[in-house]
């Protein structure tokens, strides 16, 4: 796997990889759209069945580094299947649970296996494509996300309201088995198995170049998030009808399929170099809605360009931070990966926080502002680690 050029053999792995990341998105996202059947089912609170979405994304941030750096040595195919494979249980065992208790332990495991699994693919992604094909194949890996937002939570949601909420979990269930017979014929034997003590893992997160990197994209996410987490809200004030309000979130799923595909072509070369001038078009972009919003078509278009920007950052920071892990501590690559995951859930966090916060204040458009500051602020960031990046590169 050593030419210039993509081959069927990269592409199967390529695919096989990108329906990975889809089922556990799929998995991840869905049960925001089944919550209230979830509610209603356990008899519960939708506030308390709103800790299943939270107690996953902070399991996600905090198991996903701690278990990559554990388990750094072990053998990439077979810790991967087996990990499918736990998936595949974890999901079935969610389709028969009967309390909020099992339900909550059962997201917590398969948010530990979701981060890892995530942290997997991008390496393996990495490591076996042509090095001027990375970013193509780690943007097609990201693209599972993506797809999973556009597809699968609404055919999710869809299968919840005609059978219940455990037939969704049904879905995951078998959409897991698919991804585990896929990567069982796909995954190559031969993966890099790296030995290094944790202490060697964790070492990483004290060079301050890794720590620069990972903020970037965390500011990344959090620019658009603090727009984004409100956008219903401000998709109300524009007048837009309730009945129109999921088809535009459709759309803006939809256009960010090609935010995606711009991504790998960003990140092909100079990224954290083009990257800077991005974070500043974004900037633009969110801060412009505190305008266009005043008309309907203006502000749906500038919702468009919003959607476009929004992950632009994934492939360039995702290489990124690899690429540094290299050169400060190479026995630390699966740490380094599962960075930047856990930025963008930092990020999402932050960002909407953020957002809640000047929202409460006073007048919602403001959350415009504070996207665009951010988003500044992610700019500036990556101006400075690019001229590091420089600066090492030029002969002492």
């Amino acid at each position: 796997m050593h030419s210039t050029k993509l081959s069927k053999q990269h592409w199967l792995l390529i695919l096989t990889l990108t329906l990975l990341t889809f089922v556990l998105g799929t998995s991840e996202f869905v049960i925001v759209g089944i919550l209230t059947d979830i509610s209603s089912s356990l008899h519960m609170t939708n506030a308390k069945a709103g800790t299943l979405v939270s107690a996953f994304a902070i399991t996600f941030a905090i198991a996903t580094p701690i278990v990559m750096s554990i388990t750094s040595h072990f053998p990439k195919r077979k810790w991967m299947l087996f990990l499918i494979g736990s998936f595949i249980l974890l999901n079935a065992l969610c389709v028969i649970s009967t309390s909020y208790i099992m339900l909550l332990a059962l997201r917590i495991m398969t948010a530990i296996v979701t981060g890892v699994l995530i942290s997997l693919a991008m390496i393996v992604a990495s490591e076996t494509m042509p090095i001027n094909k990375r970013g193509l194949a780690i943007s097609f890996v990201f693209g599972g996300f993506t797809l999973a937002n556009v597809v699968g939570v609404p055919i999710g949601t869809v299968i919840a309201e005609w059978y219940g909420w455990n037939a969704t979990f049904m879905l995951t269930t078998f959409l897991g088995g698919l991804a585990f017979l896929t990567s069982f014929f796909v995954l190559p034997n031969k993966l890099s198995q790296i030995r290094s003590s944790i202490r060697d893992q964790f070492s990483l997160l004290t060079k301050p170049r890794i720590l620069m990197a990972f903020f970037i994209p965390a500011l990344g996410f959090g620019a658009t998030y603090a727009v984004f987490t409100y956008l219903v809200p401000i998709l109300k004030g524009m007048g837009a009808p309730n009945h129109s309000i999921s088809l535009i979130l459709f759309g803006y799923g939809f256009i960010s399929i090609f935010s995606n595909i711009l991504a790998g072509k960003i990140a092909s070369h100079n990224a954290i170099g083009r990257l800077q001038f991005v974070f500043l078009v974004q900037a633009v972009v969110l801060t412009s809605l505190f305008w266009t919003t005043n008309h309907f078509s203006l502000g749906l278009a500038n919702i468009g360009l919003m959607s476009l920007m929004a992950i632009l950052l994934t492939t360039s920071t995702q290489l990124y931070l690899i690429d540094l892990s290299g050169i400060y501590q190479p026995k630390a690559t699966g740490l380094a990966a599962s960075l930047m995951p856990v930025a963008s859930n930092v990020g999402i966090a932050f960002g909407s926080a953020l957002g809640g916060i000047v929202y409460h204040q006073g007048n919602l458009m403001n959350v415009t502002w504070v996207g665009g500051i951010v988003a500044v602020g992610a700019s500036l960031l990556t101006f400075f680690s690019h001229i590091l990046d420089q600066k090492q590169k030029k002969p002492s």
